[in-house]
C-alpha cells in the first residue's frame, strides 16, 4: 500500500505475523556451508548508523536494526515497525502505534520510549531530523507501543523523512543507548532487526558475523524493497574483508565467498564467463561520485579555490580511472542524473576535458599562496586510490602544493573527523560517493546541507541556499520541488559545496546460487537471500 502524505489515514495497517522458518542453528552448533552466506564487504570502521553516514555503517545498521517506515521499490515510505498510525484534521499531530512482536535482541520489548529516544537523537545529526525537530512541538509516548509527534505546522514530508534511505536511516535503538549524545559512539550493537552481530566471532579487520534473529516476527506484506516482510532464508551471513581483488575473486570463483560488492571492472569479463558466476546491477541508477573540501582551512575557506576545483575537473578522465567507459556518464547537477529533480541551471563551468587554465586563475584570485594541500587516499579503494593519484598530478599541473596522505580505511575515517589545519593532522580534500537517489532528498541527505560546522564532512556554508533548502519540506507539488531544486542549484554552484567526479553503474558479483538479493539504492539487505 502507498502512503500518501496527504492522506489522512485512520485504518491501521495490518501487521504482519509471518512465521519464520525453523532454524537449524541450535546453540552449540554451527550452521551448515549451505545455510551461511560469505559476502566480501565494505567493513564498518564505526558500528553506529547515527553517527556515521557511511554505506558500510548503514548495511550494519540494516541487518542489526529496524526502522519505523521504510521505502518500497518505487521508493515511497511503507510502514514497518509501526502497525498503525493517523495525522490530526489540522495535519499537525502524528500519532504512531508500533506493530505486535517486536522485541530487542536481549529479549525486552521496544517500547514507545526507545522510539523517541531514537528520533531525538537522530535529529542531533540528520538534516531531515533536523527539521523535524525545529518543528516539532512536542515528541513523546502516550503508552508502551504508542507515541506522537506534534508539529508547530504541518510537515508534509514528515513520513518521507522518517522512512528515508540515505543515512543515516532513522535506526530504532534502545531508549538507553539513544540516550547517548549523537556526537558519542554506541557499540552495544543490540537492535531488533532480523540479524544479531554476533560478537563473539567479531574480527576486526577480518570479519564480521551476523546470525538470524529467530525471534523476529516479519510482517506478513511480500518484501518489497526495504519495506514488507524481512524474512530471513539463512542462518548467518559473514561479511569477509578481502583486500586484495584478485584473492577475492579467486574465492568466489572457488565458492569460498558468495558475494563481492565491488568486483573490479577488468574482471568483468572473467566473471561474465564463468558458468558458476554472475553479474548483476543492484543499483540501477548508480552512484554519484564527488569529492568534498574543507571548508574551514586555507585555501578552500576561500570559495575562489572551490571555484577553481569545480574547473579543473575532468570527469571522464577521473571516472576511467577505474571504470569502463560503458559503465561512466558525467554528472552537473547536484541532484544527480536520475532523479526528479535533475536539471541544467548554472553548469556553464563543465567543460569537456576540464579547464584547468580557468582554474589556475581562479586559485591566483583566491591568492593562492602554495599553501600545502592533503589529499586523503584510500589506498584499499581502486577508485579512491587512483582518483587522488590523479588530482594530485592535475593539481601540481597548475602549482598546487598538492599531496597524497594514503591510509587503511580506519585511518581515513580517523582523519576527516579532525577539521584542523592540515598542519595539525587535518585534511584539505577527500572523495566519497553516495547513490543517485539520495541526490534527490534535498531535505533529509546531509550532502546537500550547507550549514556549516553543524553540516556534514567540509562544512560548507551558506545563508542563501539553506534559506531555499528550508522550503524543501513545505512545497506542495513535484512541479514546486523542480523550481526550488533549480534555485538552489544556482546558488549551488555559486558557493560550491561539493566537485562532482562522474557517475558509474557498478555491478556486484555473485555466484548463482546465491538468489534474492534486493535491489535498491545505496544500501544492501541481506534478508530475502537464499542459498541453493
Amino acid at each position: 500500500m502507498t502512503i500518501s502524505r496527504r492522506d489522512l489515514i485512520k485504518v491501521g495497517l495490518a501487521a504482519g505475523a509471518a512465521l519464520s522458518i525453523p532454524s537449524v542453528l541450535r546453540a552449540g552448533t554451527e550452521p551448515t556451508a549451505a545455510r551461511t552466506v560469505r559476502m566480501v564487504m565494505g567493513m564498518p570502521s564505526v558500528f553506529d548508523p547515527i553517527v556515521s553516514t557511511a554505506y558500510s555503517s548503514g548495511n550494519h545498521g540494516l541487518a542489526i536494526y529496524d526502522t519505523l517506515f521504510a521505502l518500497d521499490s518505487k521508493l515511497m515510505p511503507q510502514p514497518q515497525m509501526v502497525g498503525k498510525w493517523g495525522v490530526s484534521d489540522d495535519k499537525k499531530k502524528y500519532t504512531l502505534e508500533l506493530r505486535d512482536g517486536l522485541g530487542w535482541h536481549d529479549g525486552t520489548p521496544v517500547t514507545a520510549a526507545d522510539c523517541v529516544a531514537s528520533i531525538r537523537r537522530w535529529g542531533q545529526v540528520d538534516p531531515g531530523g533536523q527539521l523535524i525537530m525545529a518543528r516539532a512541538s512536542d515528541i513523546s509516548k502516550i503508552d508502551d507501543k504508542t507515541f506522537t509527534i506534534a508539529l508547530k505546522e504541518p510537515l508534509g514530508t514528515l513520513l518521507d523523512i522518517l522512512g528515508k534511505a540515505s543515512t543515516p536511516c532513522l535506526f530504532i535503538m534502545r531508549e538507553k543507548d539513544a540516550d547517548h549524545p549523537a556526537t558519542e559512539e554506541v557499540n552495544a550493537n543490540i537492535g531488533s532487526g532480523p540479524f544479531k552481530f554476533n560478537d563473539a566471532l567479531a574480527k576486526p579487520g577480518a570479519s564480521f558475523t551476523y546470525d538470524r534473529n529467530e525471534q523476529y516476527v516479519p510482517r506478513s506484506e511480500a518484501s518489497d524493497g526495504f519495506s514488507g516482510g524481512k524474512v530471513v532464508n539463512v542462518d548467518r551471513v559473514i561479511w569477509d574483508n578481502i583486500a586484495d581483488q584478485q584473492t577475492a575473486f579467486s574465492a568466489l570463483q572457488s565458492g569460498e565467498v558468495d558475494f563481492l560488492s565491488s568486483p573490479p571492472a577488468d574482471l568483468y569479463p572473467a566473471i561474465e564467463s564463468d558458468s558458476n558466476l554472475e553479474l548483476q546491477v543492484l543499483n540501477k541508477a548508480g552512484n554519484v561520485y564527488f569529492m568534498r573540501m574543507n571548508c574551514l582551512q586555507k585555501p578552500f575557506d576561500n570559495v575562489k579555490a572551490r571555484q577553481a576545483m569545480l574547473y579543473l575537473i575532468d570527469q571522464e578522465a577521473f571516472m576511467r580511472t577505474t571504470f569502463p567507459p560503458e559503465y561512466i556518464s558525467t554528472v552537473t547537477s547536484v541532484f544527480g542524473n536520475h532523479t526528479p529533480y535533475s536539471n541544467d541551471e548554472n553548469t556553464g563551468w563543465y567543460k569537456k576535458g576540464g579547464d584547468p587554465e580557468k582554474a589556475k586563475q581562479l586559485f591566483k584570485e583566491a591568492g593562492y599562496a602554495g599553501e600545502k594541500v592533503i589529499l586523503l587516499q584510500a589506498t584499499s579503494d581502486p577508485f579512491d586510490n587512483n582518483a587522488m593519484q590523479l588530482l594530485a598530478a592535475t593539481l601540481r599541473k597548475i602549482g598546487v602544493n598538492a599531496e597524497l596522505a594514503p591510509s587503511d580505511s580506519a585511518g581515513f575515517s580517523a582523519r576527516l573527523r579532525n577539521k584542523g589545519p592540515v598542519e595539525n593532522g587535518g585534511w584539505s580534500i577527500f572523495e566519497t560517493y553516495e547513490s543517485d537517489y539520495e541526490r534527490s532528498d534535498a531535505g533529509g541527505n546531509p550532502t546537500l546541507s550547507a550549514n556549516g560546522e553543524e553540516g556534514w564532512l567540509g562544512w560548507p556554508k551558506s545563508d542563501e541556499y539553506e534559506a531555499l533548502r528550508a522550503k524543501w519540506a513545505v512545497v506542495e507539488t513535484l512541479e514546486e520541488r523542480k523550481a526550488l531544486a533549480r534555485k538552489m542549484q544556482q546558488e549551488y554552484w555559486n558557493f560550491v559545496g561539493t566537485v562532482l567526479l562522474g557517475s558509474v553503474v557498478s555491478p556486484i558479483a555473485r555466484r548463482k546460487a546465491l538468489t534474492g538479493l534486493i535491489g535498491m539504492p545505496g544500501l544492501t539487505p541481506m534478508w530475502n537471500m537464499q542459498k541453493a
